[in-house]
């Protein structure tokens, strides 16, 4: 005999209730006025003639082009070497016993944290104005020799030309990877203290020094820690290489593309390149840091 519709079947019936899936009306009225803003969006790109495709595909492929971005993926690869070296030296240092060397690490990296990358590398394009040339010798060796009768004698082992340190493109490496060290050690040394304490005392214990203590214990466990945010700071120093510009760095990405477009008085379809550019690259970057974390996690 079969029960009447809307009935609750009884305890212990083998018949299945109804299963009513959850419905979500408004996911599908955001999914469209997305969908709604995509679609305005490309409409835009394809028929908004001051994008100016034809001139932007024919100028941002040209040799002077790839040339900066060339020199641009250079100063990102140095930049971070120089910074990620430094930031581990800084980082230890920070975390020393001696109140020297945790003064000096932080007073580092407080101030390279505190100036804006543009103004650091305008300012070493500048450093010629202080001196004309650098000497490395004797400190004071004027007036010691001086006073030991040598009149305007010199204890210079050799000196280097500041317009030769002050180049465009030293500068903005100076810049660049002065101030990543002070970033970096922040995030090594978050990495460290992330690691228990134990760990360095039961390497302790069995007769490690310091430093192998660190390379072989600490640091590979920290691993985890550091690398993502070292992928995002690998990821901005690529995009702070266009300050290398303001220096100014002539062989740069986006100083041929402004000038192509200052050139040709189309500016905004170069800014749109540079725009593609800086995607392509990073991209690139961050499909390597996925699969960097990836591997790690395994």
């Amino acid at each position: 005999m079969t029960e009447p519709a809307g009935t609750t079947p009884p305890v212990g019936s083998s018949a299945q209730p109804r299963v009513v899936p959850l419905r979500h009306p408004w996911r599908w009225v955001g999914s469209a006025a997305i969908a709604v803003v995509i679609a305005m969006f490309v409409h835009m790109l394809v028929t908004n003639e001051a994008f100016q495709w034809d001139f932007m595909v024919h100028n941002m492929f040209r040799r002077p082009v790839l040339n900066g971005a060339r020199t641009s993926v250079l100063l990102t690869v140095t930049a971070m070497a120089f910074g990620l070296v430094g930031g581990v030296v800084l980082a230890v240092m920070r975390l020393s016993a001696s109140p020297v060397l945790s003064t000096a690490a932080w007073a580092y990296t407080w101030f390279f944290r505190a100036v804006p990358r543009v103004v650091l590398a305008v300012l070493f394009g500048n450093l010629g104005i202080l001196y004309p040339k650098y000497f490395v010798g004797l400190p004071f060796d004027h007036w010691i020799l001086s006073s030991l009768g040598f009149g305007d004698a010199h204890a210079h082992l050799f000196g280097v030309d500041a317009r030769t340190v002050g180049s465009g493109f030293f500068a903005g490496f100076l810049a660049l990877a002065l101030s990543e060290a002070a970033y970096m050690a922040e995030i090594v040394r978050a990495g460290i203290l992330s690691v228990d304490g134990g760990q360095s005392e039961a390497a302790s214990s069995l007769g490690m020094g310091r430093l192998l203590t660190l390379r072989r214990i600490v640091l590979p466990q920290a691993y985890p820690v550091i690398v993502p945010p070292t992928g995002n700071e690998t990821i901005a120093m690529l995009k702070d290489t266009a300050l290398v510009a303001f220096v100014p760095v002539t062989n740069e990405l986006f100083f041929q593309l402004r000038a192509i477009g200052s050139r040709t008085f189309n500016v905004f379809p170069m800014m749109v390149a540079a725009c593609l550019w800086y995607l392509a690259l990073t991209s690139i970057l961050m499909a390597g840091q996925y699969l960097l974390e990836k591997r790690m996690a395994r």
